[in-house]
């Protein structure tokens, strides 16, 4: 059941970003990384088991903000894949912040879901800021390591600069986080363990997003079709 659901789920996801980026062109990207990055916080409180491994949801999640910047890489520009992962840095500290004030507003009489609030939104300060700064640092590097094999092989291959950045970095924010945020709480074996397994779910899932890859350059070529041009749309347009 969660196999099939976690199948569903990414693409569902990826698809998300596909229909973000023709509606809303790279503001609908700027807006997914936010959602994103909020989202995948709140669902990695949730441990399950997929295909006998057993680990925390948000992979797909984390995943689809290596799609939006390669996106964005492709179709606009490597500064915009930047302001992206900035974009999405800011909305998980205002995430982190409101989710505070959330736990310390005292609840009346008649509140019902303070508990279940509070178990949600309840963090540790150190996987928080292991997670952030690996999100923040995994998603830059993506960035300039996508553009790199993009000069080095004249703009071919899509694919191989895809997975290999999107692999690379993806395992390493697996490892860094594993490392960063559990070390001395669980033996550092225990700690490369789930890296690993980890990893292995996010190469599964890397090797999954290149067709949607293609699917954003062939059936978005007119992208941000709900939007209306402003005077700096047309300047940078003529440009």
């Amino acid at each position: 059941m969660n196999l099939l659901l976690g199948i569903l789920e990414l693409i569902v996801c990826f698809s998300g970003v596909l229909v973000m980026d023709k509606l809303f062109g790279k503001w609908g990207l700027y807006t997914w990384m936010a959602l994103a990055v909020v989202f995948a916080n709140i669902q990695v409180s949730k441990q399950v088991d997929i295909g006998g491994i057993s680990t925390a949801l948000g992979n797909v999640m984390f995943a689809s903000t290596y799609l939006t910047t390669d996106i964005l890489n492709e179709k606009y520009s490597d500064k915009a894949s930047k302001n992206a992962v900035k974009i999405a840095a800011a909305a998980l500290i205002a995430y982190i912040i409101f989710a505070i004030f959330t736990q310390l507003f005292v609840p009346n009489s008649y509140d019902t879901v303070d508990g279940a609030m509070k178990s949600i939104f309840a963090m540790s300060v150190r996987i928080t800021t292991a997670s952030g700064v690996m999100f923040v640092l995994s998603n830059w590097v993506d960035v300039i390591l996508y553009q790199k094999i993009k000069q080095k092989t004249g703009g071919k291959y899509m694919w191989f600069r895809n997975n290999i950045s999107t692999i690379l970095c993806n395992c390493a924010e697996n490892f860094g986080f594993s490392i960063l945020a559990f070390i001395g709480t669980f033996p550092l074996l225990y700690c490369l363990e789930v890296a690993l397994a980890g990893s292995v779910i996010e190469m599964l899932i890397a090797a999954c997003d290149t067709p949607f890859l293609y699917l954003a350059g062939y059936l978005n070529r007119k992208s941000g079709i709900l939007l209306e041009k402003d005077d700096d749309d047309e300047q940078e347009a003529m440009a």
